[in-house]
């Protein structure tokens, strides 16, 4: 896997190693950084279910200005951690290991709000609903929130995440689609 965009452009990143991750394809990896567009510079960037971190480690690439990676899975974690010595990135990445609900929910106790959420769950995770209501309550009320699904899935806002969907984009097996703040976000 390479770095599709930004300052380590084509630096390679370490791949999970048969740790089970799926991680982002590079063609869609790229479609998604072109689908954020200029979102991306100076932004607060959540990279949920990070895997290798390739995703949130091509949004610093990219010029984000922090970003931080929920993963659950340990060797998962410590291949985020190596991949992130690419660049000079470290003091502006977190690595916070634990499921991804619960992750979501101490960041929005301690107030943290991100301009760009990215989630990339396991295909038919039964806990998303969950998780996208977590999740937009770290939502900045001008963000955006990309999900990562199996094409063949209609994902939708549930109800109480304060999410309005935007825009699905298909690859091949694997769609994006990505969701705005309603109206109701900004007033909680």
């Amino acid at each position: 896997m390479r770095l599709t965009g930004g300052e380590a452009k084509g630096r390679r990143i370490r791949g999970p190693g048969g740790l089970g991750i799926r991680p982002t394809a590079d063609r869609v990896r790229e479609a998604l950084f072109d689908i954020l567009g200029g979102r991306v510079a100076g932004a607060t960037f959540l990279d949920g279910y990070a895997g290798t971190g390739a995703v949130g480690i091509e949004a610093l690439s990219r010029g984000a200005r922090r970003v931080i990676f929920l993963e659950r899975d340990r060797r998962a974690l410590g291949i985020i951690r190596i991949n992130l010595t690419l660049g000079s990135w470290r003091q502006e990445a977190e690595v916070i290991g634990g499921e991804a609900e619960r992750s979501l929910d101490r960041l929005a106790h301690r107030g943290e709000r991100c301009d760009v959420i990215f989630l990339d769950p396991p295909y038919d995770l039964p806990a998303l609903p969950w998780v996208l209501r977590a999740a937009s309550r770290v939502l900045e009320p001008q963000g955006v929130l990309v999900v990562e699904h199996r094409a063949k899935v209609l994902v939708e806002a549930p109800e109480g995440a304060f999410l309005r969907p935007a825009r699905c984009y298909r690859y091949g097996d694997t769609a994006l689609t990505s969701f705005l703040p309603t109206a109701a976000a900004t007033e909680t």
